[in-house]
């Protein structure tokens, strides 16, 4: 239906609060976009956008066209899909955002068969430990681990994701093996913190307490914000480290990482699909979260 060009091209531009970003995320030139959205307002008589030299934002029929212009994309992507089977070709582009481990070792090895069984579809994927604005960035769908705090947000919880204590062989030869929490003072080891927000107070070792959970601050010098520096830093032997199984598994079967205290791992992290509404769950993200579910099972509890 080319006649709704413009307002996909509106809903980009709105979503993403940029001309520029949003002419970037669709694959067509800024002056097209602004054309589209300007026709687009003469046709409906009323101005949708505020523009000024550093933003755009939506006036308030802007707000009101664009709930409704969501509701009515979301029932044209059901109405050509009513009588597709799953041997229908996906065509569009698909952005998502992922952690950058899950991505690396998991998710984008196993791509070349996801890409091959769609390969009409174009997909963008962002891999960042910090939590992406869904709405501004324009995503898709993002994988998520820990809670979902944004009640406005729409997820779809996969499992727990499994978690192991570890340490390098050089580091425990200089340390000792801990056998208990006591240990990890009385042998005065010392964890690497992560945390996304440098700066931020560390979180500490966390470990089964009752029925929930306690931590206890161990010293660290080192204090990095990215999932495979953290690994890295681990590999380096200069700390202990409380990670997902499926991140640091390679190096526990290459022996590069020993497990620590297996009876007191951290809480499993939570693991969902997150999309922004209802609306966005088209053929194209449906198709990629069973996808991705499948893909992640055997990492998670």
């Amino acid at each position: 239906m080319q006649n709704l060009e413009p307002i996909r091209i509106f809903m980009t531009v709105a979503e993403m609060g940029s001309f520029t970003r949003a002419a970037d995320s669709l694959g067509i030139q800024k002056g097209r976009a602004s054309t589209a959205v300007r026709k687009l307002e003469a046709d409906v008589g009323v101005r949708l956008l505020h523009r000024t030299t550093r933003n755009v934002q939506l006036t308030e029929d802007g707000r009101a066209f664009h709930a409704r212009a969501r509701d009515l994309l979301a029932e044209v992507d059901d109405l050509h899909a009513m009588f597709a089977g799953d041997h229908v070709t996906l065509r569009g582009r698909l952005r998502v955002d992922l952690p950058t481990e899950v991505a690396r070792t998991t998710i984008v090895p196993a791509l070349p068969g996801f890409m091959t069984t769609h390969p009409e579809l174009e997909l963008e994927v962002s891999s960042t430990d910090r939590q992406v604005d869904l709405v501004q960035e324009g995503f898709d769908c993002v994988l998520r681990l820990g809670p979902i705090r944004d009640e406005t947000l729409i997820a779809r919880p996969l499992g727990l994701l499994r978690m192991v204590n570890a340490a390098s062989p050089a580091y425990l030869a200089r340390h000792g093996v801990p056998r208990s929490l006591q240990d990890l003072l009385r042998q005065e080891h010392r964890t690497i913190h992560f945390s996304t927000l440098l700066g931020a107070r560390p979180i500490g070792w966390e470990y089964p307490h009752g029925d929930s959970y306690a931590t206890l601050q161990l010293p660290g010098a080192l204090h990095v914000n990215s999932a495979q520096t953290y690994d890295a830093a681990a590999l380096a032997g200069l700390g202990v480290i409380q990670a997902p199984l499926l991140g640091i598994g390679q190096y526990l079967q290459r022996g590069s990482l020993v497990e620590i205290l297996p009876d007191f791992r951290r809480r499993a992290l939570a693991v969902s699909l997150v999309v922004a509404h209802r609306s966005n769950l088209s053929r194209r993200v449906r198709a990629f979260m069973k996808w991705i579910e499948v893909v992640l099972t055997p990492y998670l509890e």
